[in-house]
């Protein structure tokens, strides 16, 4: 076997895991009304243990008091007994499928919002603010600290008797068990607060009333942070000292390590590593702690494939390794590593769209797998079709497109694909031209080897027009033919007369950057502050204006600060709040007419190049010319989509000239790499 250390059993106490890969609890946002496992919660987790892995931890951050609310991320609510019956469900169908599965429990304390369920006042040991929740809090009494520490046990009863295999305290990440614990936020002069004994008190507490209610038999884990990255808080040798404490305490099983802590906008971006990190940023952290205690210890942080997973098991730096985005990209992952068919593997790129989602209180979903999350409507693995095999052409080699062709000839058709380019990918191989995000270009390149694997006959450097896609005696047409870069929508702006360029043009090297840059973002997205890095990057002077309230506004959480760190280290200046309002010409520079959105007063810039980024439009000509030829007039019944039913129109008599048009991705109208995915799999997947 490649990978003996990643496929060895490993025993925590009662629980024999069969291998030691692990996902890792995380906030899915999937939980029903009342925090209650559903349908939805079960399966997402049931194709992880179908996929092969040995432990999955459920449930991040799962409160077991009410005070520490849970409606804003809908996590899994351990207060209430009501939570028993949906757990034991979701056991049994770990169990059925030979994996374990855990549940991570918590009391946040000052780290929520108060505004929401319940309305609390937040509790903290004394009484500081945290910065990215806003979560002000009261100074904690004792009479609260007893009665959370019995609401752990209470919790735990219930993780036991709906049949779990274990519980994982969390004190990882500023929650109230490490607020304790971190000088940076516990400020105390009695028993809970002043000497590093004191500081523990509080924790020790909870795990000796989390072991006395589930006996010594139950396996239960303690997550920490490695190093909470700042000058007054954790560091990594204080860590050390934390966990041999909690060793010594013979009330744990393992330790689960990360690193950073998480209270600032600035560290939550380490919590969850995004691609513009290296691999496994943290590892050091969890081999400083495995080197001083004797317990199992576990590690996740942007672990991705089998190679890195096996090294550091094999160098003795953790012994369970967490490979959870990597799960959330490809449930299958673990079977694949086993029966040797890696090639295969949906790898991880590191977009965070998943973690930068649950960060707005949305549900978890993977940037490149529509299935994930969706297993009672989305198939991860295609069956093939029961009916008429069927020619199906798809025009475009972007994501939607890929994914159209990838599924139907998975169900079993005869598929062209049309690309006008030499090379797959689309919009994707632009972004991945900014720095930071070149890893973007994984996602093309499983679609890349899947639709040659499969069969798609590929037809690149070949712009199909009608004549060429009727040539084919289409039963399907599938159209993927993407956007342009939307520089036109405001005439001022001068583009077509050479006053300003588009972003595109840049990154693609179509035009070279100038001196002194005005990178104009209209919408506030990924692509106007990857261009303005890139710009930035090659020692240009950079201004970046937006009309909304910050730049980078719908960046997620774990990927703006990236963007911010490089921008400010570059010497950028950041400009909210102003439209572009035109460009025109004088004495050789442009001058950019900037409006403020709240005043209205202009300011002008004068600059050597403007760069325009403002989304795209679609490239619907093609779909224009067909839609009156096709049967169903390139229509789409909605309310069957929506259901993620067959399309009626599928059961037509087709050929001979009958076909069917459909339009998938940005050629409708502008949507993002998922949104293009989602479209092609839940239309196709039907075909």
């Amino acid at each position: 076997m490649r990978y003996p250390n990643l496929f060895k059993p490993l025993q925590l106490n009662q629980l024999t895991l069969r291998n030691r890969i692990v996902s890792t609890a995380h906030a899915e946002v999937y939980a029903e009304p009342g925090g209650l496992p559903g349908e939805r919660y079960i399966r997402y987790y049931e194709e992880k243990a179908k996929g092969g892995v040995g432990l999955a931890i459920c449930g991040g951050s799962s409160p077991v008091s009410m005070d520490s609310p849970q409606g804003w991320w809908k996590s899994v609510n351990l207060t209430t007994d009501k939570v028993i019956d949906p757990l034991s469900r979701l056991a049994e169908a770990m169990h059925r499928h030979g994996a374990k599965i855990m549940i991570q429990a918590t009391h946040m304390g000052r780290r929520n919002a108060y505004h929401g369920e319940h309305w609390p006042h937040l509790v903290t040991p004394s009484g500081v603010r945290e910065p990215v929740h806003r979560g002000n809090a009261k100074i904690i009494e004792v009479e609260d600290i007893k009665r959370i520490i019995k609401d752990f046990a209470a919790a735990a009863i219930r993780v036991k008797s709906a049949g779990m295999d274990g519980i994982e305290i969390s004190a990882a990440h500023q929650q109230l068990v490490d607020q304790f614990w971190s000088p940076r936020t516990n400020f105390r002069t009695d028993e809970w607060g002043g000497s590093f004994e004191n500081r523990l008190r509080f924790g020790i507490e909870v795990l000796k009333s989390v072991r006395e209610a589930v006996g010594r038999d139950f396996c239960v884990g303690l997550r920490m942070c490695g190093d909470e990255f700042h000058e007054n808080g954790i560091d990594h040798e204080h860590a050390k000292e934390i966990a041999q404490a909690m060793e010594a305490t013979g009330l744990i099983d393992y330790i689960s390590v990360v690193g950073s802590g998480a209270d600032t906008h600035n560290t939550l971006v380490n919590c969850m590593p995004p691609m513009a990190l290296p691999p496994e940023p943290f590892v050091h952290l969890a081999g400083g702690i495995k080197s001083v205690v004797k317990l199992p210890v576990m590690h996740a942080q942007s672990i991705r494939d089998a190679g890195q997973a096996e090294r550091l098991l094999a160098n003795g730096m953790i012994d369970l390794v967490g490979m959870t985005r990597a799960q959330i990209a490809d449930p299958h992952m673990v079977i694949k590593i086993r029966d040797g068919r890696e090639d295969e593997i949906k790898q991880c790129v590191g977009a965070n769209y998943c973690i930068d989602r649950q960060y707005n209180g949305l549900d978890v979903l993977c940037v490149q797998n529509a299935a994930t999350s969706r297993e009672e409507t989305m198939p991860h693995v295609i069956e093939k079709s029961r009916g008429p095999k069927r020619k199906v052409v798809v025009v475009g080699a972007g994501p939607a497109g890929l994914e159209a062709a990838r599924v139907a000839r998975s169900r079993g058709h005869d598929v062209v694909l049309f690309e006008k380019n030499t090379e797959v990918g689309g919009q994707i191989m632009i972004a991945a031209k900014a720095p930071q995000r070149e890893q973007m270009a994984g996602i093309v390149r499983w679609f890349d080897m899947e639709t040659k694997r499969l069969g798609v006959d590929r037809r690149l450097g070949v712009a199909a027009d009608e004549k060429m896609i009727m040539a084919e005696k289409p039963d399907i047409v599938v159209l993927a033919t993407g956007g342009h870069s939307y520089t036109e929508e405001v005439p001022g702006w001068g583009v077509a007369e050479g006053l300003a360029v588009s972003a595109w043009d840049i990154l693609t090297g179509k035009v070279e950057p100038k001196q002194n840059v005005l990178i104009y973002d209209g919408i506030s997205t990924h692509a106007g502050s990857g261009v303005a890095d890139f710009v930035a990057s090659r020692g240009s002077k950079v201004e970046i204006v937006t009309p909304d309230v910050k730049v980078a506004d719908d960046v997620g959480g774990t990927t703006f600060p990236i963007f911010y760190r490089r921008l400010y280290a570059q010497g950028a200046v950041l400009t909210p709040n102003y439209w572009l309002d035109r460009v025109y010409e004088e004495d050789g520079k442009k001058i950019a007419v900037l409006r403020n959105e709240y005043t209205e007063e202009l300011e002008e810039r004068a600059v050597d190049q403007v760069v325009i980024e403002n989304g795209t439009r679609p490239n619907d000509e093609l779909y224009w010319k067909l839609k009156n030829e096709s049967v169903n007039r390139g229509q789409i019944d909605v309310n069957k989509l929506f259901a993620s039913e067959a399309q009626p129109c599928l059961t037509e008599e087709l050929g001979n000239g009958r076909f069917l048009l459909f339009r998938v991705g940005d050629c409708i109208s502008m949507h993002n790499i998922h949104g293009a995915i989602y479209d092609a799999l839940r239309l196709v997947k039907d075909f």
